[in-house]
C-alpha cells in the first residue's frame, strides 16, 4: 500500500475510535435501521447510548434557548414528569444551526435549562442537525428514518418506539402538549410489554 494510503486510513481510524470528535460516536452502520445503533454525548460529556433507552419510548428534540420556540422546554418538562413513570424518556439535543438561535456553551445550556425550565429529563451535548457536519444520529433519522426530511427549524421532535424504531415526527410548531403528539407518545407507551 502506498505511504498516503496508509496516512489517510490511520486518520479514518483515529476520527472514527475518538468519541469526543462529535456528539454521536463517528462510526456508525451506514445501513443503520434503528435509533438505537446510534451513542450520543450527555451534557456533562458521558456517553449516552439510545440503545440505553431501549424498552422505553423516546421523544427526541433539537432544542435552542433563543427561539421563539424555546418556551417549548416547559412543555417537554411537564410531558417528561406526566409520562416517565409509564417509559417515557424525553432527550433534548441543543443545536445552534437556525439563527444561531444556540451560541452558548454546554455548560451555559445546561445552566439555561435548569434553571429557566427546571429541566430533569436528559440534556445532551449541542451538535449539528442539517448540512455540513450533520451529526450521523440525525443523518439517520432525517435521510433512512421512514420519516425523511430536513430539520425545518429547533425544536423537530422524532417519537422512537422501545426497540429504535422511528415511529413519527412533529415538525416544531407542534407543541409538546398538542393531542397529535401526546396522542402518539401515548399509544407507543400503551405498547409497550407489560402495558
Amino acid at each position: 500500500m502506498s505511504r498516503c494510503l496508509l496516512l489517510a486510513l490511520a486518520a479514518v481510524w483515529a476520527t472514527a475510535a475518538d468519541p469526543s470528535s462529535s456528539g454521536t460516536r463517528a462510526m456508525t452502520p451506514a445501513s443503520a435501521t434503528s435509533a438505537h445503533a446510534f451513542t450520543l454525548t450527555a451534557n456533562d460529556g458521558t456517553p449516552a447510548p439510545l440503545a440505553a433507552w431501549s424498552g422505553k419510548v423516546v421523544l427526541l428534540v433539537n432544542t435552542a434557548s433563543r427561539c421563539g420556540l424555546t418556551p417549548q422546554y416547559a412543555a417537554l418538562q411537564a410531558l417528561h414528569e406526566s409520562r416517565a413513570a409509564k417509559g417515557l424518556v424525553v432527550v433534548a439535543v441543543p443545536a445552534n444551526d437556525f439563527g444561531a438561535q444556540e451560541p452558548g456553551t454546554d455548560a451555559q445550556i445546561r445552566e439555561f435549562c435548569q434553571t429557566r425550565f427546571q429541566v430533569s429529563f436528559p440534556l445532551m451535548r449541542k451538535i449539528t442537525v442539517k448540512g455540513a457536519g450533520i451529526d450521523p444520529l440525525y443523518e439517520f433519522l432525517t435521510v433512512r428514518s421512514p420519516v425523511p426530511g430536513p430539520i425545518a427549524w429547533n425544536f423537530t421532535k422524532f417519537l422512537v418506539g422501545p426497540d429504535g424504531r422511528v415511529l413519527g415526527r412533529f415538525e416544531p410548531k407542534t407543541t409538546p402538549d398538542d393531542p397529535a403528539l401526546t396522542a402518539a407518545v401515548d399509544a407507543a407507551l400503551a405498547a409497550l410489554p407489560g402495558r
